[in-house]
């Protein structure tokens, strides 16, 4: 085989778990090349909300958050579909950043760190064969020694492993499509919203140049039961919410079509498959009603790397490796994973989700707690 295709690590999937790993194994002098299907910059599904846990570990790696005057968001608001709402300050709070933006800089990042970042580049198979991993790609074939897997929400390669949250019936947790808009409307800077409708939820929130991200879930039923409009499902049901009503009535779109991915699934998930180490949505996703997602994705890819350079120092074994990320991975959020899936069984029926938020919205310490179950510390 080409010695130009032999690494110590190849990332498959190029979102923030899979560059901030790049970022920190190039750096260590380790021959790093990362997949990336798409062609940067590019627009993510996702709520574009961070939480402060993440700040510092973003500017070790280099993007210059003191200097970009980012959104910080303090205040939360969550509205049932009758209007009902609760408002509560975020102890931790965040800031907003768009995935366009964030993910661009990291990029070229790793790629200023010595990383190899090939783009419009899919990953076809992998295979563990004696203590090496030999993977396919639509651009050529490489081996490495570890491989990791950044690849998001749902992937070719978890329907060709046959991962067990692919197999599950359609439930609460499994059958959502995600939405998203980059708009302009009048809210506060400090402020993430989160609006409940049937069978679903929007959140919207300050991100840079004086532009908001509105992204939302539902299940695909309430897609199919619209004849998979849209723009008919946003009038028929989303926009029974009154907030959600203002929004869309009264906003500028951005985009010209939203960006949408299907199958969205909040299922447990494992950590290692194949031997091949996960990280981020791959791993395990966090309920968007309960946001930091993409705190996780940091998180884990420090996690990941501490371990992966302990087996290529030749410190400890595989089995040591995989035993020990995934045993840090479950201690840092599988507790934030059970309390998001928890509170997402409160939502999504208007009467419970109305009953809901009249309840807690009483008990001020309720919701801190509950906010409390789904944030981390800084990493």
């Amino acid at each position: 085989m080409n010695k130009d295709h032999l690494h110590d690590i190849v990332i498959i999937g190029g979102g923030l778990a899979g560059l901030s790993l790049a970022i920190q194994a190039s750096r260590a002098g380790y021959n790093t090349i990362l997949f990336e299907k798409e062609k940067y910059p590019f627009h993510r599904v996702c709520g574009e909300y961070i939480s402060l846990e993440s700040w510092n570990f973003l500017e070790e790696l280099g993007i210059p958050l003191s200097d970009m005057h980012l959104p910080q968001i303090q205040e939360l608001l969550i509205s049932a579909p009758n209007g009902n709402f609760l408002r509560h300050h975020l102890s931790l709070g965040g800031f907003g950043i768009s995935r366009y933006l964030l993910d661009h800089s990291l990029s070229k990042l790793a790629r200023a760190s010595g990383a190899v970042i090939m783009e419009e580049t899919k990953v076809s198979n992998v295979q563990f064969l004696n203590d090496n991993f030999f993977i396919s790609t639509t651009n050529g074939n490489f081996h490495t020694k570890i491989a990791v897997g950044a690849f998001g929400k749902r992937s070719n390669l978890d329907v060709k492993w046959k991962r067990p949250f692919i197999q599950q019936k359609p439930d609460k947790l499994n059958n959502y499509i995600a939405v998203k808009y980059h708009l302009q409307y009048p809210i506060h800077k400090h402020e993430i919203a989160l609006h409940n409708f049937e069978n679903g939820y929007a959140g919207i929130s300050q991100i840079e140049d004086n532009l908001q991200c509105l992204c939302y879930l539902t299940t695909s039923e309430n897609l199919r039961k619209n004849e998979n409009d849209v723009r008919k499902m946003e009038e028929r049901i989303l926009m029974k919410n009154p907030f959600l009503q203002d929004i869309f009535s009264k906003a500028v779109f951005k985009f010209n079509q939203p960006v949408i991915i299907s199958q969205v699934a909040f299922s447990s998930k494992s950590q290692i498959e194949n031997h091949v180490l996960l990280m981020g949505d791959a791993a395990g996703m966090i309920t968007p009603l309960c946001g930091n997602g993409m705190s996780m994705a940091f998180h884990s890819s420090k996690l990941a790397f501490k371990e992966i350079e302990k087996f290529l120092l030749h410190k400890s074994d595989r089995f040591a490796m995989e035993r020990r990320y995934s045993n840090q991975w479950k201690y840092f959020f599988a507790r934030r994973l059970r309390s998001g899936r928890a509170i997402q069984y409160f939502f999504g029926n208007p009467l419970i989700t109305n009953f809901f938020i009249s309840t807690v919205k009483r008990f001020p310490k309720m919701v801190e707690y509950l906010v409390k179950q789904t944030h981390g510390t800084p990493f």
